[in-house]
């Protein structure tokens, strides 16, 4: 069995990048000004009738969770609308004449994912940096699940993409499972604030396991312990990456 290659995976990611950065006005500038929105108007509102974290103010808990919520859901974003643009306009013949292997199809589409979801990110924290003046407590953590939270929903817009035949699958699919998913996972709030069925619902959802892995970086607390999170969340990107690797190995609606 030949050993899978990456040659060409490279001139991809080149292209995908390229793609999202020509309308970064767009595909970056836009989700960082949603953001900020969400921040003044939830901070302004419930700034001073929500306390989760001893001494974290309730505008400095919600930016992490504001951060990492736009890096999932344009990871999301950027594979599965690329994939679905490529199907509909017909050009996505021209890669399936390239000697591209499917590792090489993964490489390029979930790393320019992961590209356009941590700028989008950075972009978000660099906007709402004067409302957290402290210094990240762990900082390895916001870089280990920023990765690899943006990894696997780039994996997981691969495979919306190669489902979805036309926009208003693929509109479906990020409206009923993406978002609902990402607002669910503690974004907005600290689980321990929910009545016991919705926290133990709450654990079921590996969005969860990734924000709040992500904001132990900030403050050093946590909802659950951080190594249950990365636990998760590895788990979980492996299996939705295995899924995605494997659809494109057997061509799935994009060969027929």
């Amino acid at each position: 069995m030949r050993a899978p290659t990456l040659a060409g995976a490279g001139s991809l990611f080149h292209k995908e990048v390229l793609r999202f950065w020509k309308v970064g006005f767009q595909t970056v500038a836009a989700p960082v000004l949603t953001a900020m929105l969400y921040l003044l108007i939830f901070g302004h509102v419930l700034e001073d009738r929500v306390h989760v974290y001893p001494g974290v103010r309730y505008t400095s808990f919600l930016i992490p969770g504001l951060v990492m919520m736009s890096v999932l859901q344009n990871a999301f974003a950027n594979s599965s609308s690329s994939l679905i643009q490529s199907k509909i306009t017909g050009n996505l013949v021209f890669l399936l004449v390239t000697p591209l292997s499917p590792a090489a199809w993964y490489a390029a589409y979930v790393g320019a994912s992961v590209l356009r979801g941590l700028a989008v990110g950075v972009g978000v924290l660099a906007v709402t940096s004067w409302f957290v003046p402290e210094m990240p407590r762990e900082p390895w953590w916001i870089v280990l699940f920023g990765v690899l939270g943006a990894a696997m929903m780039g994996s997981f817009g691969l495979i919306a993409g190669l489902w979805a035949d036309k926009f208003d699958q693929m509109a479906a699919f990020q409206n009923f499972i993406v978002v609902p998913m990402t607002f669910l996972a503690g974004v907005f709030y600290s689980v321990h604030s929910l009545p016991p069925f919705w926290r133990a619902a709450s654990h079921l959802n590996p969005f969860f396991y990734m924000i709040d892995g992500f904001r132990r970086g900030f403050f050093g607390v946590s909802d659950v312990p951080p190594l249950l999170s990365l636990s998760v969340v590895v788990a979980s990107f492996a299996i939705v990456a295995t899924v995605a690797l494997r659809l494109l190995h057997i061509g799935y609606k994009i060969r027929s």
